[in-house]
């Protein structure tokens, strides 16, 4: 193996990570909280979901239904999740 990879860098504790720092990062909410999302948002991710991993877009969804527009819902699923 070129590399050693330690117990404490595994994929999980680096999702871990970004999610308490996304956490601490406040961003305001844009829109109200919703249980379903807008005609604008569901077309949106129709497109956005073959660019990007399940993960990536169910997380996505959760902060829209949170009241995150879709440009910050798209920059704290980069920051906790990746493509």
């Amino acid at each position: 193996m070129p590399y050693h990879v330690d117990s404490k860098n595994t994929k999980t504790n680096i999702k871990e990570k970004a999610k308490k720092e996304v956490k601490k990062e406040k961003m305001p909410k844009i829109n109200k909280p919703s249980k379903t999302l807008s005609k604008i948002q569901k077309e949106y991710m129709k497109e956005h979901s073959k660019k990007h991993s399940k993960e990536h877009n169910e997380y996505m969804i959760k902060m829209m239904k949170l009241g995150y527009c879709i440009e910050q819902s798209h920059k704290l699923a980069m920051k906790a999740i990746g493509k």
